[in-house]
């Protein structure tokens, strides 16, 4: 009976220090050493977690953050892939774009966008047209668009060409007409008459107020009905959509390119945008 009391305390030592050198520390009280079996060590064993970092060797996370890498770096050269696939559609439009325009210089104050338009809608179809002021001259200049390469090209044929009072200069343009945003292109006849009395004025000086841009082409061209004068934290200067009473106050306005108001010469060309009213919020009850 003592042997076997002796082989039992010895089992109990022998699955001690195995579970000492495992590091796992397991303390039986003198008075349970007899009970202590391999059930003990199946209860304990099955409350440890196999997933815990402890139990991986230090190369499998090594491997892992490699592949994790891999993986990431897949992604990017994906994601730059298709910036450069979208970046290359981009510049082969805008490549196509500017081959369809010409720039158009030496144009009368008194020519419109339209009769612009119809002179050059004989060499082909006219997509865009526009007029723009040039702060160093009376005269105005503007960018051309067609369908297609044929109708720009045949659109150099009238360099030269009166137009008002003065012959203008064609050439092929260096540069695409940056498109509008089709939400703010008139919807109606409305919209499209009051395109006509509004003008589009750039290159504002940031310390002059809406007032001050008032009553500067109220005094210049006639009563203004509406204003919205925009700007931002990024551009130095700021822009402002005048509508006037009067059609033919608009057509004065664009004599005011080049004039300077605080310390920026303006730029005035005719809108392609009406100054929509400003829709009221909902007050919260």
């Amino acid at each position: 009976m003592a042997a076997v009391a002796d082989k039992s305390g010895e089992a109990a030592l022998v699955a001690a220090a195995a579970n000492d050198k495992n590091g796992l520390v397991v303390e039986t009280p003198k008075s349970e050493s007899k009970k202590f079996n391999v059930q003990n060590l199946v209860d304990m064993f099955t409350k440890l977690n196999p997933l815990a970092k402890e139990f991986f060797p230090s190369s499998y996370q090594q491997n892992q953050t490699k592949n994790d890498g891999k993986f990431n770096q897949r992604r990017n050269n994906s994601n730059q892939g298709r910036r450069r696939l979208n970046g290359k559609a981009f510049r082969a439009q805008r490549d196509d774009s500017i081959r369809q325009t010409v720039y158009v210089s030496d144009i009368d104050q008194n020519v419109t966008e339209e009769q612009l338009a119809g002179l050059f809608s004989n060499c082909g179809q006219v997509v865009d047209c526009r007029v723009c002021g040039d702060p160093h001259s009376v005269l105005r200049f503007a960018f051309v668009e067609f369908a297609d390469e044929e109708g720009a090209r045949a659109a150099l044929n009238l360099n030269g060409i009166m137009l008002g009072f003065y012959p203008v200069r064609v050439l092929p343009s260096k540069t695409a007409i940056l498109p509008v945003n089709p939400t703010f292109l008139p919807r109606s006849e409305d919209e499209r008459e009051m395109c006509t009395r509004t003008v589009y004025c750039t290159n504002i000086d940031k310390k002059v107020s809406q007032a001050e841009v008032k009553n500067f082409f109220e005094s210049a061209c006639g009563e203004v009905t509406r204003l919205r004068l925009l700007g931002d934290n990024v551009h130095s200067t700021r822009i402002a959509f005048v509508e006037f009473a009067m059609a033919e106050s608009a057509i004065v306005a664009l004599n005011c390119s080049g004039m300077v108001l605080g310390t920026q010469p303006l730029r005035v060309s005719p809108s392609k945008t009406p100054v929509r009213p400003r829709v009221a919020r909902p007050t919260l009850v």
